[in-house]
């Protein structure tokens, strides 16, 4: 019986440290909500700069084919090949579309 009157003060102790942790995990659920629902609508400057640098390297690798097929073609074009005369200048075209929407350092490479 004495065991039982010990426990009844420590379980209501226990008991108010649980009640007010529930009540604090309440009042600031819907902060943490909030708080999710914008982090998620954000873009943060570290995955703008990741989504831009695949961005570049997509049109470089881009730049990069159409030089090669420009001077594919160009050898064909100068063997007397008219398909290949025509996909030369429309490679040259893509070229010129292109490198202004590509960085001066990767034009240097």
């Amino acid at each position: 019986m004495r065991k039982s009157l010990l426990l009844v003060p420590l379980l209501a102790i226990s008991l108010s440290g649980c009640i007010a942790k529930t009540l604090v995990d309440v009042a600031t659920a819907p902060i943490r909500v909030a708080n999710k629902a914008v982090d998620l609508a954000t873009t943060g400057q570290s995955e703008a700069d990741q989504k831009r640098g695949r961005e570049i390297r997509r049109r470089e690798e881009r730049l990069g084919k159409l030089e090669r097929d420009h001077a594919k073609y160009s050898e064909r074009c100068a063997k007397g090949d008219d398909q290949a005369c025509a996909r030369r200048d429309a490679a040259y075209g893509e070229i010129q579309a292109l490198l202004p929407t590509v960085p001066l350092e990767a034009e240097r490479r």
